[in-house]
């Protein structure tokens, strides 16, 4: 039997209605910014695998530095219990991270750094003897599918069968319009106790990578901070580079008290997250009583395989040829915009660091539409992986990508506007 066959026998896909849905293609490996099928024919990995492999596939680098550590510590429990990479790794991030995070919790995911951002906020108030639980985001966010990470996040297709046992949350507009935002935020602050304010920095994931004002993020930051407001960035996508810079929060003044980290993280090696924060959230939580104790955990709570992995992708990331590279595809994003400028088809094109997006005409902007798998098989037969998001196309490329493929991809976008 086939691997498709055993697949269709075996395997529940996320986000896929298994009645209808296409067969997968099979993916037999995978190298640099390429991915090849079972015949062998070539695929531009052009959003990095869901946006973590910013190093490309099979990074000799990483690969090496997971199989040397698999030889001396591959797991340990990490309650009462430490290992060199974990400690590492922590200290690396010091190093680039805004100066304020001083203290590291390590889980598997991004859903789940977000869901300890959340308890952290929660029993932060709770240690101190307050009770605040209500939380602020900001319009179409996506956090998560874990319960607390979908209660925070924006209400659609992918919660709703959940919505009454979501947690309230109140939203503030896109920060587009200031005063609009603003006033908003502000009247929400007057009515509530509001535990904290989560966001993602400068543009919002998979709600069609939404950008955003850095300016107006910065005064909602700084009016939630002399509020008494926990300030958690979700850094889950944006981290590692993406926006142009280290992290997205590094564009803006005021630091966020708690970050969540993943994806990117290993280099899309290895599931491993962190949720950082502030000296003053940690100590908060310093008592004789265990009750005050942050009593959250994993199984693979600091995996010392994903953060040797960690570790070296975070080297990568520092390293002069990233840097260039990073800015090559960044100048290579706005030459494009600028070729295309002139053309009705595309729509609202913009760009943030390496992250290219622009919407289709005629294209539903539900997330069940069925022309989103006309799309992907469009680009998959021209060798490029790519999946929109409702009625937006975007190109989220690992940093090891050619100008060559680059134009391929360019290329491509123009031949599927033609046809529009």
């Amino acid at each position: 039997m086939s691997i498709k066959k055993k697949d269709k026998n075996y395997i529940w896909h996320p986000f896929t209605q298994m009645k209808n849905s296409p067969p997968p293609t099979f993916i037999t490996t995978g190298k640099g910014t390429l991915l090849f099928d079972e015949n062998k024919k070539s695929y531009i990995d052009a959003i990095s695998s869901w946006w973590v492999n910013i190093h490309g596939h099979t990074n000799p680098y990483i690969s090496n530095k997971i199989i040397e550590q698999s030889k001396k510590l591959d797991q340990i429990i990490f309650a009462n219990f430490t290992h060199e990479p974990a400690v590492l790794l922590c200290e690396k991030l010091t190093k680039i991270l805004p100066k304020n995070q001083k203290k590291f919790f390590f889980s598997g995911d991004g859903s789940s750094a977000i869901e300890i951002a959340l308890k952290m906020c929660i029993q932060f108030w709770i240690n101190k003897g307050e009770k605040k639980t209500k939380f602020i985001a900001i319009e179409g966010g996506y956090h998560g599918e874990t319960f607390g990470a979908m209660s925070a996040g924006g209400r659609s297709i992918f919660n709703q069968p959940y919505s009454d046992f979501l947690f309230e949350t109140e939203y503030i507009p896109l920060p587009k319009n200031e005063n609009k935002t603003i006033d908003r935020l502000k009247k929400i602050i007057l009515k509530n106790k509001i535990a904290g304010f989560i966001f993602e920095p400068l543009i919002q994931g998979a709600s069609g990578m939404r950008c955003y004002s850095k300016s107006i993020l910065d005064k909602i930051i700084e009016i939630c901070k002399n509020n008494d407001i926990i300030c958690v960035a979700d850094e889950v996508m944006t981290g590692f580079g993406r926006t142009g810079t280290n992290f997205a929060v590094d564009q803006i003044n005021n630091n966020p008290d708690i970050i969540c980290l993943s994806k990117s993280l290993s280099g899309g090696t290895i599931p491993i997250s962190l949720t950082t924060c502030t000296q003053k959230i940690y100590d908060t939580f310093l008592d004789d009583k265990i009750e005050k104790a942050f009593l959250h955990g994993h199984s693979y709570t600091a995996n010392p395989l994903g953060c040797a992995a960690s570790i070296a992708s975070i080297e990568l990331l520092l390293s002069k040829e990233c840097k260039t590279n990073i800015k090559k595809i960044n100048n290579c994003h706005i030459d494009f915009i600028n070729s295309i400028n002139n053309s009705k088809k595309f729509k609202n094109i913009k760009s943030v660091g390496t992250i290219l997006r622009f919407q289709i005409d005629n294209v539903s902007k539900n997330y069940s539409s069925k022309k989103n798998i006309e799309i992907q098989k469009f680009f998959l037969e021209k060798g490029i992986l790519l999946r929109p998001i409702r009625d937006v196309m975007y190109l989220m490329p690992p940093y090891c990508i050619t100008e060559k493929e680059l134009n391929q991809v360019y290329n491509a976008f123009e031949a599927f506007i033609k046809i529009q």
